[in-house]
């Protein structure tokens, strides 16, 4: 539900044009997307009767979220996890539109993977999914005993990633 106000021309008593305020309140539909129209028959400009009354029509705009973006009825999240994290495979929670999830992230799971949480989307017929992307973040700072354990991985893993670039 959105409340809004138009400013609305009309004559006053000498016959001279003014505009007065009128508060409108519109219901918007569960699941609507950006750029739909909706028609408000007979809010438009006012007519010789109420049944002459134009109409009044909304483009929609659906603000961005601070965490999804929208793509038609799906939800679309980055989710930032760990390398550790990315590698043994970890039980997370994510926010969705229904509260707190827990979300298996699977061993050797790489940077940019989605995963999808069938029908968490936007309403609809069906309804939409929300799509994660995993985004591995390394720690900007770590302890020394972090660095050596770090040290002792870089060693004892045998793991070449630039191969395929013949590096």
């Amino acid at each position: 539900q959105r409340q809004f106000t138009l400013e609305v021309p009309t004559i006053n008593e000498h016959g001279e044009p003014v505009s007065r305020a009128r508060t409108i309140s519109v219901k918007i539909p569960s699941g609507i997307t950006s750029g739909t129209k909706m028609r408000l028959r007979g809010q438009g400009h006012s007519g010789a009767s109420a049944e002459l009354n134009g109409d009044l029509y909304l483009e929609i705009t659906v603000t961005p979220h601070r965490w999804y973006r929208v793509d038609g009825l799906n939800l679309l999240l980055e989710v930032p996890i760990t390398p550790w994290e990315a590698v043994l495979g970890a039980q997370i929670a994510v926010p969705t539109m229904g509260g707190k999830v827990t979300v298996t992230i699977p061993a050797g799971a790489q940077d940019g993977q989605k995963l999808r949480l069938k029908g968490r989307g936007l309403p609809g017929e069906p309804p939409g999914d929300q799509l994660l992307t995993l985004n591995v973040v390394v720690p900007a700072s770590v302890s020394d005993k972090a660095k050596a354990l770090y040290q002792e991985l870089s060693a004892e893993a045998a793991f070449a990633p630039r191969v395929a670039l013949g590096v």
